[in-house]
């Protein structure tokens, strides 16, 4: 079972990485109906949460998607070559710690998408309750959710860097995807599920949709393959890839999400509840966050596991990422 929910770019991840694996499951909304059965399994009041036939919950969607690759190898979506399996799990945690941004900050930032966000989200919770009702949940949601805006960093003075990134992201993948229909090929990897899950809530929202519509019609393409995705061939050569993929790892994850990681880990490290770092030559404030420092020193574990191989560590050092993760 799946407890998850559609406007939650982590559910559609593990949902759509089922999918693709054929792993037999029952998808379930999550709802007020289902919060004695979703609480009986959750350590935390997040989705999703994946409970297995013999009862045993997972939560927070990198790790339960690793862990059915351990149990279901057939169709893998961590490539043998190790230059490529690391790049991908690179972009995968930027997806999930940047990537982030782009659809919180949309989402919650103009008046549009608040309500229609909130509103989805209250339809979500009580799909039998009146009109009403509806309205008065969505305004308590739309309330809570934008006060949080700062938790991901979007406030008045991060704002045009947050949009910035995601129309920059957006170019970037529309030149790669223009001759692709994945990633890394004619199959998904782990940062397909991770990144076309971020970018296809920020499809469902008002203004970011506009923007993806009319500047990236691959990009959406792609966003709704990933919901259902299937093997069409093999995956290429970083030779083949790196024309177009290389700007991410250059402009996103090294200039942007790499150096935004290290200063949240050493914040942390030295007690600060919030930090600032220059990105790009402007100043990025936010609170500081546990989870994403943990999750900083698992890629850099990730990294020391295959730091032998000499053609990922020269892909990295180009591109600007090595600096930090050794």
């Amino acid at each position: 079972r799946i407890f998850g929910a559609e406007l939650s770019p982590y559910s559609i991840k593990v949902r759509s990485y089922f999918r693709y694996k054929g792993i037999p499951h029952i998808w379930i909304p999550r709802s007020q109906d289902d919060m004695a059965e979703f609480n009986k399994f959750a350590k935390l009041p997040l989705v999703p949460l994946v409970v297995s036939a013999n009862g045993e919950a997972m939560q927070d969607s990198t790790p339960i998607i690793e862990a059915m690759e351990e149990t279901h190898p057939g169709n893998s979506i961590i490539p043998g070559d190790p230059l490529l399996a690391f790049i991908s799990a690179l972009i995968e945690e930027y997806a999930d710690e940047w990537g982030n941004k782009h659809m919180f900050h949309y989402r919650w930032w103009y008046a549009p998408d608040q309500i229609s966000a909130a509103g989805r989200l209250a339809r979500g919770m009580r799909p039998d309750a009146a009109d009403e009702e509806i309205q008065a949940i969505g305004e308590m949601i739309r309330d809570r959710m934008v006060k949080r805006l700062s938790v991901v960093g979007s406030s008045p003075q991060t704002r045009e860097q947050i949009e910035a990134s995601f129309k920059r992201l957006l170019g970037i993948l529309e030149s790669h995807l223009s001759v692709r229909p994945y990633l890394f090929g004619k199959r998904p990897l782990f940062a397909d599920f991770g990144l076309a899950a971020q970018i296809y809530e920020c499809w469902t929202d008002p203004t970011p949709h506009k923007l993806i519509a009319a500047a990236a019609p691959q990009v959406a393409a792609w966003a709704e393959r990933m919901l259902d995705p299937n093997a069409g061939g093999e995956i290429e050569s970083w030779e083949s890839l790196a024309p177009t993929l290389s700007p991410l790892l250059r402009e996103e994850i090294a200039g942007l999400f790499l150096p935004w990681s290290a200063a949240n880990a050493h914040a942390l490290a030295n007690g600060e509840e919030k930090f600032t770092v220059t990105l790009q030559g402007k100043p990025f404030a936010q609170e500081t966050q546990k989870y994403h420092a943990r999750s900083l020193g698992t890629l850099r574990q990730r990294y020391a596991a295959v730091k032998h191989d000499a053609a990922l560590a020269e892909v990295l050092r180009a591109s600007g990422c090595l600096e930090y993760l050794v």
